[in-house]
């Protein structure tokens, strides 16, 4: 491999690590878009899954799973029942 080859290849390595530690989007990518539903039948709810603020989206985030694959719903984590589910969710994850 000659010289100017060499060279090309380092600078994409290079671009392509220094790339790598940006993000994506600049305001974060949060999956529930909107303020959410306040609240769900419990007897409708398969699974609740809690998603902590991170580097990707800076606030919690409530996602519901409903029975009989009638999809996902975001519940409002400023909500009484979310607030419940995050409790419950907190407990258990400190619990293990």
């Amino acid at each position: 491999m000659n010289v100017k080859g060499m060279v090309i290849v380092l600078a994409v390595i290079f671009c392509a690590t220094i790339v790598q530690g940006f993000p994506m989007f600049k305001w974060g990518r949060c999956l529930c878009i909107g303020p959410g539903v306040k609240a769900v039948k419990v007897a409708d709810i398969e699974k609740a899954t809690i998603i902590y603020p991170s580097n990707n989206c800076n606030k919690i985030e409530v996602i519901i799973t409903l029975k009989a694959h009638k999809g996902q719903r975001c519940l409002n984590p400023k909500s009484k029942q979310a607030n419940i589910i995050i409790k419950v969710g907190y407990q258990i994850t400190s619990i293990l």
